[in-house]
């Protein structure tokens, strides 16, 4: 049976779930602070792999953490400022970091992702944009075999999970690729991935095909949601009232503001990550690379190169710290020193970040006619058309695909 659904979030992961509720005939309006790809979507390394199963919380993870802070080149900032209000989850990401979690984590996040290559051919052709997506390998490098078999134990989650990688040695990656310095010792080659050349024309794709397809997009910011002995009866929104017969979350980093509207707490952060975009690099990829030292990855794209990593702690609403995107540049000139440098852009995004690394994605526990879609972490592109496959088969009454347990919003 058709519904009449009001969706919030124009970001990947709404974009698609809208797609998908539209195909089953619904009744769609998304409603958008930003307009479609411009947020969080916009700068994100573009992968697509299936293989990301690895929950960012880790044992041993506490150990590093001084190491990184005090690194200038390091991966991870926290604000001062900042830093008491971030505690409470920085210490749940921590007690995450057990070896029972760490397994529970990488099978959800595993079934959740498998799938992501296959979906986004499926969408990029009805949209007419099947250019945006290659199927390809990554390549993983490490400049020493310490740091190699830090790691190992991530490699170790993704075999047993049926991700297939091939260990290489210097001179394999020199061959693989030729312009990176010869710093690296030990790789892993992860086949059967996908990358998408520019995620924010594949936002946009997306929703415009969703338009075309009947499907509304307002420009609207939601400032509450009223809520009566139905659930969610109606949106207020700087354009005025909107109500709502279904209404589905989608709204990324601002997810936490909105399920707090309708009762519902979770520990969500801003995980706030960088990117720098070189327009003429002068190199010649022929796969994306992942940096172990940076937690980085370098993706060729059709705007040119783009290196997009780092997590830094201040909020949603602090301005960008672009030092942080220069820790990238001195990443990226260390890797590849041919590197043409003269034209670039710098950007900051918000990751909606979970302590335990998973989702939320189903029904709310409080309000009966609420879905939640949101909190994907470093893995909002790669997740995106999976979990709005999922969210369509609930209101369909479609039995999902995978067991949606793990990702339930009343798991903390």
């Amino acid at each position: 049976m058709a519904k009449k659904i009001t969706l919030i979030g124009a970001g990947i992961v709404g974009i698609t779930t809208a797609t998908y509720l539209r195909r089953d005939g619904h009744d769609v309006t998304v409603v958008t602070m930003h307009p479609p790809g411009e947020y969080c979507s916009f700068g994100n390394a573009g992968m697509l792999n299936p293989s990301g199963c690895v929950p960012q919380a880790m044992p041993g993870v506490l150990a590093k953490v001084p190491g990184y802070l005090t690194d200038p080149l390091g991966p991870l900032t926290i604000r001062p400022s900042y830093l008491m209000k971030a505690l409470p989850w920085l210490t749940r990401f921590v007690l995450n970091a057990k070896d029972r979690q760490v397994e529970h984590a990488a099978d959800a996040l595993r079934a959740l992702i498998k799938p992501t290559v296959e979906c986004y051919e499926d969408l990029t052709r009805q949209a007419g944009c099947t250019d945006l997506v290659r199927r390809t390998p990554y390549l993983a490098v490490y400049e020493t075999e310490q740091s190699f078999r830090g790691d190992a134990r991530g490699w170790k989650l993704r075999r047993e999970r049926g991700v297939v990688t091939e260990e290489v040695d210097a001179a394999r990656i020199r061959e693989l690729v030729p312009q990176l310095a010869p710093i690296y010792a030990r790789g892993v080659l992860v086949p059967d991935q996908g990358v998408v050349l520019n995620p924010e024309r594949l936002t946009k794709a997306l929703a415009a095909q969703f338009e075309k397809d009947g499907g509304t997009i307002l420009k609207r910011k939601v400032l509450d949601i009223e809520v009566g002995e139905r659930g969610a009866q109606a949106l207020r929104t700087d354009a005025g009232r909107m109500p709502v017969e279904t209404l589905v979350v989608c709204g990324g980093v601002h997810s936490g503001e909105l399920a707090a509207m309708l009762g519902e707490r979770v520990p969500i952060e801003a995980e706030r990550g960088y990117h720098v975009t070189y327009s003429d690099p002068g190199l010649q990829l022929s796969m994306p690379i992942s940096i172990s030292e940076a937690k980085a990855f370098v993706t060729p794209m059709e705007m040119g190169v783009r290196i997009a990593g780092q997590a830094e702690f201040a909020g949603i609403y602090a301005d960008p710290n672009y030092q942080r995107a220069e820790v990238l540049e001195r990443h990226m000139k260390r890797m590849f020193p041919s590197l043409h440098s003269a034209d670039k852009t710098q950007w900051m995004g918000r990751r909606p970040a979970m302590p335990d690394s998973l989702p939320v994605i189903g029904p709310s526990v409080k309000q009966s006619n609420v879905h939640y879609a949101f909190g994907h972490g470093h893995l909002g592109l790669c997740g995106g058309a999976p979990t709005g496959r999922l969210v369509a088969d609930l209101l369909a009454g479609r039995k999902p695909g995978i067991d949606l347990a793990p990702y339930r919003i009343d798991r903390f």
